[in-house]
């Protein structure tokens, strides 16, 4: 009997146990999905059915500075499209969702280098020497020994036209001490540029999962490889580099193409899928595209040729004023000069449909009369360019284009004579638009 007992308790203390120890952590988690993996019938379900069966929704670019253009269809997960002069935003698509950018990555390691160079901390031919970090690098490479003593121009050649992470790396620990170190330095740059939603782990731009920028993000970036130093920006339209012998093309599909395409970087991960940064420049207006997610290499050079030859056949530049042009010129109380004249300081200059510059109208407002003291510079009022194409007017500002100081005693008597003889005009006068067309 007592046998009998001792077999029944064991049995239950078997069966209870395993549940009571099962309460704790990832053993509860293994004992459920155990039974639930064992309860399941491996059939499918309607519910399955449907999930297989779905996809999802499929999210269409935004047209956000133009009215009534064709538009067309974007197939990159991630894009946007810029007028590189006047920031109009053409096209865009979750430009602003944090993405994996690869070798586009590429683009701010070598302008970190320049910015180094231009700061004289480093030359160009200083020599670096390549550590075994940079020679077991993955992916990309320009094919880098251990113990090579390579030039600082050519590892930049190896970065931007070979895409290489071997060159990345021994850049990033010849002129910061360690990869860690430089990509921080990356990342505060690109903050200082305004591309605050970016942040770099590695020099190269291999998978990391905090590793992430937006398209427009990538856009600022580009734009001031471009234009901060101007002198080194051809090396990225450069077709081909030969080190150690070996000749590679560059990857960025539209510089064989004949259509404008001076720049930038193509990127490729498994993660990301197929991306880049281009710029074209069609009779001086210069376009700015970032695109990713796309499937493959033809897919990615058939979404940036399409997309580049339509905002190049669709939208032209209108130059309505240019920089320190006299547009007009107004009274002036108590200073030594009458007149103002009044100008801008940079082009006003839109971008539109090509179609539509014939509707293009110009307003100029400003606060007449102005008293003494006002310096050159000085913001008195504003240009406005309105069109039925654009879905907001632009402004731009009016300034003085001379200064005018103040007068002595006489002469604001004078002006105060003259307000009294003639009156001092109604308030809501003062805002004057005085030209249209």
């Amino acid at each position: 009997m007592k046998k009998i007992l001792c077999f029944c308790l064991i049995c239950i203390l078997g069966m209870v146990l395993p549940h009571t120890l099962g309460m704790c952590g990832p053993h509860q988690a293994k004992t459920k999905a155990s039974l639930k993996k064992s309860a399941v019938k491996k059939t499918p379900s309607d519910s399955d059915k449907t999930v297989a069966t779905s996809q999802e929704p499929v999210l269409k670019a935004e047209f956000p500075s133009s009215v009534g253009v064709p538009e067309i269809e974007v197939k990159a997960k991630q894009a946007i499209l810029v007028d590189d002069q006047t920031g109009t935003v053409l096209l865009q698509k979750q430009a602003d969702t944090p993405m994996h950018p690869s070798s586009m990555t590429k683009i701010m390691t070598a302008y970190l280098v320049l910015k180094k160079i231009k700061e004289g901390i480093i030359q160009p031919d200083t020599l670096l020497t390549v550590g075994k970090e940079g020679w077991r690098a993955e992916g990309s490479s320009m094919f880098l020994n251990v113990n090579d003593q390579v030039s600082v121009l050519d590892l930049l050649k190896g970065v931007i036209i070979q895409s290489g992470n071997d060159a990345s790396i021994v850049l990033a620990q010849g002129l910061s001490g360690s990869e860690p170190v430089f990509a921080s330095e990356m990342t505060q740059v690109a903050h200082e540029m305004g591309a605050v939603h970016t942040c770099f782990k590695n020099a190269p731009g291999l998978p990391h999962p905090e590793h992430l920028t937006t398209a427009r993000d990538l856009i600022m970036i580009a734009q001031h490889a471009i234009h901060d130093h101007p002198e080194y920006y051809s090396l990225y339209s450069e077709k081909s580099f030969t080190y150690g012998g070996i000749t590679q093309g560059n990857r960025n599909p539209l510089l064989y193409k004949n259509m404008g395409c001076d720049g930038i970087k193509t990127g490729h991960s498994e993660i990301a899928g197929y991306g880049m940064v281009a710029s074209c420049v069609n009779q001086g207006q210069r376009f700015l595209l970032v695109i990713n997610g796309l499937p493959s290499m033809q897919a990615r050079a058939d979404e940036a040729t399409r997309i580049m030859t339509w905002a190049m056949n669709m939208f032209c530049h209108e130059t309505v004023f240019k920089a320190q042009q006299l547009i007009d010129q107004i009274p002036v109380w108590y200073g030594h000069e009458n007149l103002l004249p009044l100008t801008v300081e940079k082009d006003v200059v839109v971008t539109l449909p090509c179609s539509r510059r014939k509707d293009l109208k110009v307003k100029i407002t400003y606060e007449a009369p102005i008293a003494a003291p006002i310096q050159r510079g000085t913001v008195v009022g504003k240009v406005t360019v309105i069109s039925p194409a654009l879905p907001n007017p632009v402004e731009f500002p009016l300034v003085a284009a001379i200064t005018i100081e103040k007068a002595g005693f006489f002469k604001r008597l004078q002006d105060s004579f003259l307000y009294l003889l003639w009156g001092v005009p109604h308030e809501n006068d003062l805002l004057k638009a005085v030209k249209a067309s």
